[in-house]
């Protein structure tokens, strides 16, 4: 059997995705075992594939099935089936869909393709990625810093701040829930923002779900 990483693609552009198996192809550790155009056809070949891939690839905006909800649906039935969204967009409100989606990786379709192989392979190695274009510095924080905060010294409102932080909420509506006023929570988001040594709600979100403080099915 070969040893190299197994891919699948999704994705509805079609020259986008041929050019990504061909540079796939230039890559000797890692092969496209299947290629297809949104996530309801790749969920149909997943379910009666004799091999299954280490590492899917999916758009966000595909027609019949979007990204969010591939995601979601190969999370639910291959949980360990490592997930990383490849978008044009690099909006808050995305990366945090695909992270609470159960997206371990995130990059940019205008990525240099030597991060789309440290993706993939950062992706089957620790079982997660992101592209210094969408915080990723924030990962490598955590793998580096050995003094990380435990989840154990924060407070129980800290910890439920940072389960809302992981749906689609604004800070505002985050006040809301809580009962408490705006600028509270905006103490609490730069509190947490120090204590962490994190510099962004993606890192909140990120940091939540390494310490299960929250899950995907927030």
């Amino acid at each position: 059997m070969s040893s190299k990483i197994k891919l699948a693609l999704a994705d509805d552009h079609t020259l986008f995705r041929k050019g990504v198996e061909e540079l796939i192809e230039d890559f000797d550790n890692m092969e496209v075992i299947y290629s297809v155009e949104n996530g309801k056809l790749l969920l149909n070949k997943l379910q009666t594939a004799p091999i299954l891939p280490d590492v899917c690839l999916l758009d966000i905006n595909m027609p019949v099935l979007n990204g969010f909800d591939t995601a979601a649906k190969i999370k639910e039935k291959w949980p360990d089936m490592k997930i990383l969204a490849v978008s044009v967009y690099d909006s808050e409100f995305n990366i945090l869909g695909m992270l609470r989606a159960g997206a371990g990786g995130y990059i940019l379709k205008d990525s240099q393709p030597d991060i789309l192989r440290r993706a993939i392979e950062g992706l089957h190695n620790q079982g997660f990625y992101h592209s210094e274009l969408v915080s990723g510095k924030i990962l490598s924080q955590f793998l580096k810093n050995t003094k990380e905060t435990s989840a154990m010294e924060l407070s129980d409102n800290e910890k439920q701040f940072l389960n809302l932080c992981c749906t689609e909420m604004t800070y505002r509506e985050i006040a809301d829930v809580m009962k408490i006023s705006h600028r509270t929570v905006d103490g609490y988001r730069d509190q947490l923002f120090l204590k962490l040594n994190i510099k962004s709600r993606t890192g909140l979100v990120i940091y939540a779900l390494k310490r299960g403080i929250a899950t995907l099915d927030n």
